[in-house]
């Protein structure tokens, strides 16, 4: 069974605020979905997903798991978790071990991407 991950990390630009959500899969690792926005919303999430489901089609007995960002416990969000047969799983509030793999991409993303861009 796969398990894709949602998360969000964020930096700070000249330009103001700029946010990036990935739809991860745990069993391959692989980012399978993301988008980079200037707004953290629904939207930008949503984005995210259905590049994942474009790409890897409609997934059977995947379980897709986020932390408590209303983006992800939106009302549009959840239908079309619900509409594309994924079942919904919701870390707990302030747990980093409770999203591991994804609190890692964020680290590597941060570091690997930004702080090379930076430099």
């Amino acid at each position: 069974m796969k398990f894709p991950w949602s998360t969000h990390p964020y930096i700070q630009t000249n330009s103001g605020w700029v946010y990036t959500a990935f739809i991860i899969d745990v069993f391959s690792r692989a980012i399978v979905g993301w988008k980079v926005s200037t707004r953290m919303n629904t939207d930008m999430v949503l984005d995210a997903l259905e590049q994942a489901l474009h790409d890897r089609g409609m997934p059977k007995n995947v379980i897709h798991h986020s932390d408590r960002g209303v983006q992800y416990l939106s009302i549009r969000y959840t239908n079309r978790l619900e509409a594309a047969n994924l079942r919904a799983s919701v870390g707990t509030t302030g747990d980093s071990y409770d999203n591991a793999l994804a609190e890692t991409v964020n680290g590597l993303y941060k570091t690997e991407v930004i702080e090379y861009l930076k430099a």
